[in-house]
């Protein structure tokens, strides 16, 4: 009997969050899944780690199986590195994150908790996915990802990916009959032009909320913001080797050893 692809489940949004429930759910009907998740919510993370506290991690169970599930004290990153370290009786075949609830295209992808857990698992030569809805709300309806996400990751055991790389896909917040398709993509050049609401607490002290608008300077056709304005799914590989090997030959013309 050939054994079934163990599939390692993680988030950024907390292991209750309603978009990793149904990625458990997707995945339960592809492979063994082992869920390792955040005990609360580690939007906006990147790629940190737990270095100075300790850790925890507690088997839980939210529905029923036949899936595995921990509840871990730290970060999106933390998860993946403790579930290979320590969880897992053995190596997973794909390590799946999200489904994120809001998008992380374009340069969203730097701050991204769910992101950042793909990357994790993409750095110890693990295949990895990380899932996006466009839709920050709570209560998002997933059911247009159901059919997107089990193909993506059908094709990605089936095909394998390049050590190195990881798959970023972002899906539309719309219907499914109006989804056009998936469109593989590049990462758009965008930003946030970002501001600080100030405030003052009772006691008279200064506080900041974070605020800012998203613009997207890119106007190519075949980026992942394209792609999402104009209802496909994108996907992206990204890797996280930040080289820039374009530069290198002019940045040997400085001499610096003269």
């Amino acid at each position: 009997m050939t054994e079934k692809p163990l599939i390692l489940v993680t988030n950024d949004d907390g292991i209750s969050a309603p978009g990793l429930r149904t990625l458990i759910k997707l995945m339960n009907t592809i492979g063994d899944v082992v869920v390792v998740a955040p005990d609360s919510p580690q939007s906006g993370m990147g790629h940190a780690i737990t270095i100075n506290s300790t850790l925890y991690a507690e088997q839980i169970t939210l529905d029923d199986g036949p899936q595995k599930e921990y509840s871990c004290s730290g970060t999106p990153a933390d998860c993946v590195k403790l579930a290979i370290r320590e969880i897992l009786d053995r190596r997973p075949d794909l390590c799946v994150s999200g489904i994120n609830h809001g998008s992380n295209s374009s340069i969203n992808v730097i701050y991204s908790g769910t992101m950042s857990a793909a990357i994790e698992a993409g750095i110890e030569g693990i295949p990895s996915i990380g899932f996006s809805l466009l839709d920050y709300a709570w209560s998002a309806n997933f059911d247009a990802c159901k059919n997107y996400v089990t193909t993506i990751v059908k094709r990605a055991l089936e095909q394998g990916l390049p050590n190195g790389v990881v798959l970023n896909v972002n899906i539309p917040n719309v219907k499914e009959k109006h989804i056009k398709g998936i469109k593989i993509c590049r990462q758009a050049k965008a930003n946030w032009v970002e501001a600080f609401d100030k405030r003052k607490n009772p006691q008279g002290k200064d506080y900041y909320w974070l605020s800012g608008k998203f613009v997207n300077l890119d106007g190519g056709e075949d980026t992942d913001e394209w792609a999402l304005e104009n209802h496909y799914v994108s996907v992206v590989p990204i890797q996280f080797d930040l080289t820039a090997h374009h530069f290198m030959q002019n940045l040997n013309s400085w001499k610096l050893n003269d």
